[in-house]
């Protein structure tokens, strides 16, 4: 889609706000936000301010690894911009390090201050940080329902246990939604730059029409199927969260269904944790007894889908292909890799990191963490049996045969043990690199 240097044509040059705030000019830099439906940032320009630049800074990180990614994230901005247009505004491009970027756009349009999203990660409070030495940086919520920081146990700075945050969480009085800016006024003499090419439809339009979808659709049916692997019934909201192409209060707001709604509070839950301690995406919570493995050959087979146990394999090969994983396969696949080969836990999220489409620094060592046992489960100690998980939550076994070509000869839940049944009807599928009962043993005496 070719872009101008200024929005559409017909656009005044009006405030979207019935007053002016005291701003002449203000940068919403879009993070983890890419919509503007119940953005608070872009909300909070609009009425603050008489004239906005929204910018989105493409770092090489972002485009680089994960080709299902990159395009998702270039779908997403293209349809980002085709909104802003729509209220006669325009994405502003730019590329390379985001706090030096911003400060160039605050200096060529004379803006005053720098609107953003609060985030939790050490990385987006070094940013903040460095756009706050020079200009002023006013921070809102969004990526979360419940701000971080907001719920609080007493004499701590978070909870670590999540029955008790999810109490308090439930009883918090939620923000109003954020209604959709009515007209947005750019300022002159800003380039807009260009977008990442894309040939897909996506972003936020996408998002919205998906959610819409689900509520009428699958809400009502997630509590039932949402471990059932083979139904693929669960939202795959994730997606768009992760991005900010939805809001995660609009959908808290909208959804009838408590399960998923608890879901979110595990996501915020998460990120109130790493807003407290950043640290922690690279280090224990709680660490445990005894040393990591060093096994490069059992960290390679789980990374190929290849270590014998189909369930693990299945969840695994799904991800490679897919940019996704059915939630619980992620705790099936965590538990083996940390558990039955000892491999330490920040060898699985790196992995899962450069592979997710949801990919959310927050949940994603957190959970590692929780399957671990370094992190916020109250029982550290368990180990999943992957067998019996496969035997529990694939019970028909058409999970394993979609994404294991080599044993979709076999029927039923028999294809949970090919190493029962002999070579010849595994396909050349391989026998287990570690025998379960051994390893859980072994872990069991490391206490």
């Amino acid at each position: 889609m070719p872009r101008s240097d200024a929005a559409d044509s017909d656009s005044e040059r009006a405030c979207s706000c019935e007053t002016h705030g005291p701003l002449n000019c203000a940068v919403v830099l879009f993070t983890r936000d890419l919509r503007v439906h119940d953005n608070p940032a872009l909300a909070g320009a609009a009425r603050e301010a008489d004239r906005v630049v929204p910018l989105f800074v493409l770092e090489e990180r972002l485009l680089a690894g994960s080709a299902p990614r990159a395009r998702l994230l270039a779908a997403a901005l293209h349809d980002l911009d085709r909104s802003l247009r729509r209220l006669g505004a325009a994405l502003v491009v730019r590329r390379g390090d985001v706090a030096a970027e911003t400060i160039r756009v605050v200096r060529e349009s004379n803006a005053q201050a720098v609107f953003v999203a609060e985030d939790v990660s050490a990385y987006a409070h070094r940013r903040e940080q460095r756009l706050s030495e020079q200009v002023e940086v006013r921070s809102f919520p969004g990526i979360t329902v419940v701000p971080p920081g907001v719920v609080t146990p007493s004499g701590r700075e978070c909870y670590r246990v999540f029955t008790p945050y999810h109490r308090a969480w439930a009883a918090m009085p939620w923000r109003a939604p954020e209604q959709r800016p009515a007209r947005l006024t750019i300022a002159d003499g800003v380039e807009v730059g260009d977008l990442p090419p894309s040939s897909s439809e996506g972003g936020e339009t996408a998002a919205r029409a998906g959610l819409e979808r689900w509520l009428a659709e699958g809400d009502s049916l997630y509590a039932g199927l949402r471990d059932d692997l083979a139904a693929d019934a669960t939202s795959k909201l994730s997606i768009p969260l992760h991005l900010g192409l939805i809001s995660p209060l609009e959908v808290a707001t909208r959804s009838a269904n408590r399960e998923l709604v608890r879901q979110l509070a595990w996501r915020d839950f998460y990120a109130q944790l790493l807003a407290a301690n950043t640290w922690s995406a690279g280090r224990d919570l709680n660490p445990r007894n005894g040393e990591w493995s060093d096994d490069p050959v059992g960290l390679a087979a789980w990374k190929e889908g290849l270590t014998g146990y189909p369930v693990v394999d299945a969840g695994m090969r799904e991800l490679a292909a897919t940019g996704f994983m059915h939630n619980r396969a992620r705790m099936i696949v965590a538990s083996f890799l940390t558990k039955d080969l000892n491999v330490d836990w920040r060898e699985g999220a790196a992995h899962f990191a450069s592979l997710l489409l949801d990919g959310d620094v927050a949940s994603n060592t957190g959970n590692w963490q929780w399957a671990a046992g370094t992190g916020v489960d109250t029982r550290p100690g368990r180990i999943f049996n992957p067998t019996l998980q496969a035997q529990r939550y694939d019970r028909s076994g058409d999970y394993v045969r979609r994404w294991i070509p080599e044993l979709r000869g076999i029927p039923g839940a028999a294809v949970h043990e090919p190493w029962r049944l002999g070579p010849l009807l595994g396909g050349g599928y391989p026998a287990p690199i570690v025998d379960h009962a051994a390893a859980a043993a072994r872990y069991r005496a490391r206490g």
